[in-house]
C-alpha cells in the first residue's frame, strides 16, 4: 500500500468509516492491489494450492469490506485484518476439504521464504493454525508477526513498519516465532 503513503489510506480509512463514499472509491483499487500482493505470495506457500489469487481476495475483500463494526485504525490495523481474513479462510477451505475427504490428502504448506534451490520443508495448515493458536495466548506479538509474515506476505521492513517496530525486532521476534512453532509442530507429531 505503498500508493498514498501509510498516512493517506489511513484518512482514506477513517474518512470512509465517517461515511464518506468518495474515500471507498478511492481506497478500493488501492486495496485490492495489496489483497493481490498478500494473496500471491500466501498461495505460493500452499502446495497443491486449488484456490487463485483472485478467488482469496475476493472472499478477503468480501470479508474486509463487510466489518461495520471494525474501527479501522491505520494501515496496520488492515494488514493485520486482512491477513487474519486470510489465513481464516485458507483454514476454513482446508477444514471443508479434508470433512469431504474424510481424511483426505492435508493441505501442505512451507513456513519458510523458498530459497534457491532450497525445498523448504512442508507441513499441514490445520497443525499450523493450531500452534499458532497456542502462540497467539503465549506471545500475542510474536503471532501476529507470523500471521503478518506467513498468512499477509509481508517482508521484515513492511512488518517493521507496520507494527511500529524496529527491523531487527522484527528479526529475533520471527526468529524465536520459528524456533517455538517448529518445536510446537515437533510435538504434535509425537
Amino acid at each position: 500500500m505503498n500508493q498514498g503513503g501509510t498516512g493517506n489510506f489511513t484518512v482514506m480509512l477513517q474518512r470512509w468509516q465517517s461515511g464518506d463514499r468518495e474515500a471507498l472509491d478511492e481506497l478500493v483499487p488501492v486495496v485490492y492491489t495489496e489483497l493481490q500482493r498478500l494473496a500471491r505470495a500466501q498461495l505460493q506457500r500452499d502446495v497443491g494450492a486449488s484456490l487463485q489469487p483472485t478467488e482469496l481476495v475476493a472472499e478477503a475483500y468480501l470479508k474486509l469490506v463487510d466489518v461495520d463494526s471494525v474501527d479501522w485504525q491505520c494501515r496496520a490495523h488492515f494488514h493485520s485484518m486482512a491477513a487474519r481474513v486470510m489465513r481464516q479462510i485458507l483454514v476454513q477451505r482446508y477444514r471443508r476439504r479434508s470433512a469431504e475427504r474424510h481424511g483426505g490428502k492435508q493441505v501442505m504448506v512451507t513456513l519458510a521464504s523458498q530459497q534457491a534451490g532450497a525445498e523448504p520443508p512442508s507441513l499441514s495448515l490445520y497443525a499450523l493454525d493450531v500452534a499458532l493458536t497456542e502462540l497467539e495466548n503465549l506471545d500475542p506479538r510474536q503471532a501476529e508477526i507470523v500471521i503478518l509474515k506467513f498468512f499477509g506476505g509481508l517482508t521484515t521492513a513492511e512488518i517493521a513498519t507496520t507494527l511500529d517496530l524496529s527491523e531487527p525486532t522484527i528479526k529475533r521476534e520471527w526468529a524465536a516465532a520459528r524456533l517455538w512453532l517448529f518445536d510446537a509442530l515437533h510435538e504434535q507429531h509425537r
